[in-house]
């Protein structure tokens, strides 16, 4: 795999400052029943990367403080992680809320067919990766019959209250462009994600989040072997909006990798943009976040960062403008 960070490091991309942090992002492992073509951690069934339980006790720490109101646990798929409803019960008991960025297949592997109702049981928000409501452009992005069983377990999801009113359970989908070019506008998009679904399944769901396409693993790496990196780029650059920078998910989230290593969001970490200790200046470990001050110091940029500031804007809440 092509890698994009020698075109991405030199930047001139404006400084950004850190706020006080609210949000633990936290990358349980690349271990993946799938292997998408935009997924920007690369993860797979192959993967061995796995947190482990030392650093989930140092998370469960860092969620005690007073500022921090929400966990949003990634991976790979983060329920192949055998901790992850010690997790998530855990960071119930603490008034945390919490997000599964789940890939809805997972939902219907062998050994993982009551994660639904766990996720319902404990009142956790589920983020829900579907980048397109039609078949062909789902299997085309996520592998042949992806498609069919995410629909199935949409439908399962809807049986236990998400996405129906007044149940408190919220169910987001999570468009992803299928090609190198920005998502279109939320709204319109969303009103045609619930109009499709609706009438061909009968499936309902809170909202859609639109992300970008981050030019670096393996979309990166496809836009270099088809010779559009250069393109992309400045198709992100010339759509740069200075609006949406305030809004940047890198100004008061954490993500954290599955060795406990932290950075300024996940885009980052996949580059091996940690964030420095602001005095030794090592790697900053999870098991130091409680005693460091991160408010007001810079936050790690490169030219990756003009993704989440072109058009609309984009960021794991999806768009900002």
């Amino acid at each position: 795999m092509r890698d994009t960070w020698p075109l991405l490091k030199t930047t001139d991309f404006p400084p950004l400052t850190r706020r006080s942090l609210e949000i633990l992002q936290v990358n349980l492992g690349y271990l993946c029943n799938q292997s998408c073509l935009h997924c920007h951690v690369a993860a797979g069934p192959t993967r061995k990367e796995l947190m482990q339980r030392e650093n989930i006790e140092h998370i469960v720490e860092v969620l005690q403080r007073p500022s921090v109101h929400t966990l949003d646990l990634t991976g790979g798929a983060p329920e192949m992680n055998p901790m992850f409803r010690e997790l998530v019960t855990r960071a119930g008991e603490l008034d945390v809320s919490v997000i599964d960025r789940c890939n809805l297949t997972i939902l219907l592997e062998p050994g993982y067919e009551g994660t639904a109702d766990f996720l319902a049981e404990n009142q956790v928000q589920i983020v829900a990766s579907l980048p397109c409501y039609m078949e062909e452009n789902v299997d085309g992005q996520r592998g042949k019959g992806v498609y069919g069983k995410s629909m199935r377990a949409l439908a399962t999801l809807n049986e236990l209250g998400y996405g129906q009113p007044g149940s408190g359970l919220t169910l987001t989908l999570v468009y992803n462009p299928t090609g190198p070019y920005l998502p279109p506008p939320q709204e319109r998009l969303e009103q045609d994600y619930k109009d499709f679904l609706a009438e061909r399944f009968g499936i309902r769901f809170n909202q859609l989040f639109t992300i970008t396409n981050m030019p670096i693993a393996r979309f990166g790496s496809t836009l270099l072997s088809k010779g559009e990196f250069e393109d992309y780029m400045n198709l992100l650059k010339d759509s740069f909006s200075t609006a949406n920078l305030k809004g940047l998910m890198c100004l008061n989230q954490l993500s954290i990798d599955w060795q406990g290593y932290v950075y300024d969001c996940d885009f980052n970490q996949m580059l091996n943009m940690n964030i420095r200790h602001p005095q030794k200046r090592h790697k900053l470990h999870i098991s130091e976040v409680l005693d460091t001050d991160l408010d007001n110091i810079p936050v790690s940029i490169a030219d990756h960062c003009y993704g989440c500031t072109a058009g609309q804007g984009s960021s794991c809440g999806g768009a900002l403008g």
